[in-house]
């Protein structure tokens, strides 16, 4: 098992970031012969970026990365566009993927709605992340349930250059953990929980102190009734206790049986009690490691360069098979 996955660099980080994605990613490290997690700038370019904010919050992910568990020793960690060869690979998939297939993409759809200027990376983001993928010969992708339908055209993309040139791809699966896949929005569970959300009572921060924790789990929205139980009929409250079971290692049959008796105020103090207790000692391994940006520096260029021969090797390979440059 070869594990690949990223996040974008950005200032917020919620918990439905960590619990869909940063969170598995620290357990399948374990599991899997090598891991590689990325920190995708390059991704991040396709909407407008303040420059010195998009290059301290490479650092924050960074260090986010390795407060939440991932350990270099296990794991690489690299800067996405510090490895050339993720760009050229992207142009190469470009070629071969049609426009109707970009214009499909759901998450295309909805961040360019309504918006008449939009970048071609914006449209061209799921080949890139293809790239991103395929350039490694990831066997395995943990993905939040939003990016299935990449993965998708990532092993679409996969397979037909395999037909057309030989076995150059591995085609990878996706790891979608159901339960934590698609984390709501704390003041609307019909949304995802999103840092771009007009309030920020949407989400919780990765880097929220305790009062702001208590403050927004206390406001977050419930169902008509006083029952803690989840289902289709309670969006809210299977949105909340979906949350508790992924911070507390608890079942949801466990945690409604646990609060049977007991009222919304009293389930919501345990339920901010349980993420404040979990992501304390995150917090201050994260404050300890943002104060030392020489070493973060390291650990990402050395995962960069660790990478450069195979990069390097699985680019000249498909150059070499689709005809390109000078033999």
């Amino acid at each position: 098992m070869k594990i690949f996955s990223g996040i974008q660099p950005t200032n917020i980080v919620h918990i439905g970031n960590y619990l869909g994605a940063i969170k598995n990613w620290v357990e399948l490290q374990n599991e899997s012969d090598k891991a590689i997690f990325c920190i995708v700038d390059l991704h991040a370019v396709t909407v407008p970026q303040d420059p010195k904010k998009l290059s301290e919050n490479i650092l924050k992910m960074g260090a986010l990365y390795i407060a939440c568990g991932i350990d270099i020793e296990k794991s690489t960690i690299f800067v996405q566009s510090s490895r050339p060869e993720h760009t050229e690979l992207a142009w190469i998939l470009n070629c071969h993927t049609s426009m109707g297939e970009l214009q499909r993409m759901t998450q295309f759809k909805e961040k360019s709605e309504g918006q008449k200027n939009y970048s071609a990376g914006l449209f061209n983001y799921p080949t890139l992340m293809a790239a991103d993928i395929l350039l490694y010969h990831a066997t395995h992708v943990p993905v939040g349930e939003d990016q299935k339908q990449h993965i998708e055209l990532t092993r679409d993309l996969a397979e037909r250059i395999n037909k057309k040139y030989g076995q150059v791809f591995t085609v990878p699966e996706p790891i979608i953990k159901k339960q934590t896949a698609r984390i709501m929005a704390l003041d609307d569970p019909s949304k995802k929980m999103s840092k771009s959300a007009p309030s920020s009572s949407n989400y919780i921060a990765m880097t929220d102190d305790e009062e702001t924790i208590k403050d927004k789990i206390k406001r977050a929205v419930t169902d008509s009734g006083s029952e803690i139980k989840a289902g289709p009929d309670k969006p809210a409250i299977t949105n909340l206790l979906n949350i508790f079971a992924a911070f507390s290692d608890k079942s949801i049959e466990n945690l409604e049986k646990e609060f049977e008796d007991r009222g919304y105020g009293e389930f919501k103090e345990a339920l901010a009690q349980t993420i404040i207790d979990h992501l304390s000692p995150i917090q201050k391994k994260y404050n300890e490691l943002i104060e030392d940006q020489e070493k973060l520096k390291k650990i990402l260029t050395s995962g960069a360069d660790s990478l450069k021969d195979e990069a390097q090797k699985n680019v000249s390979k498909i150059k070499l098979r689709i005809g390109l440059g000078i033999k």
